[in-house]
């Protein structure tokens, strides 16, 4: 079964920048995590997203369209990333879920809706 692992932090809590002591490390956590997915046969895709200023938003509502610049939402904290996996338990996502290198911050795990047949 697919899940999608969101990764939600605090945006005033800042990761070291390219050329920032700690840099190399901090990405070999993240290049190792995804790495240990890959080997498992957990990995199906992920990215990382730019920060949340840089959305725009279309909403639909009472038969109109509107776009507007950020996020769908005002939020404490924002969606910095995404992994999808493909696990046989929720538990083992779960366990993925542990392992994420966040430092501070919440992972939600969602499983994909099955579209086979559709």
């Amino acid at each position: 079964m697919k899940y999608m692992l969101l990764i939600v932090s605090d945006p005033t809590i800042e990761s070291p920048e390219p050329g920032d002591a700690g840099f190399e490390e901090y990405m070999s956590a993240w290049s190792q995590y995804t790495q240990d997915l890959v080997d498992a046969g957990a990995y199906v895709s992920g990215e990382a997203l730019q920060d949340a200023g840089t959305a725009t938003t279309v909403r639909h509502a009472a038969g109109s369209t509107t776009v507007v610049d950020g996020p769908f939402a005002e939020l404490k904290e924002h969606l910095g990333g995404y992994y999808l996996i493909d696990v046989d338990t929720l538990d083992a996502a779960l366990d993925w879920a542990r392992r994420l290198p966040v430092g501070e911050g919440a992972i939600e795990v969602r499983p994909v809706f099955p579209t086979d047949g559709y």
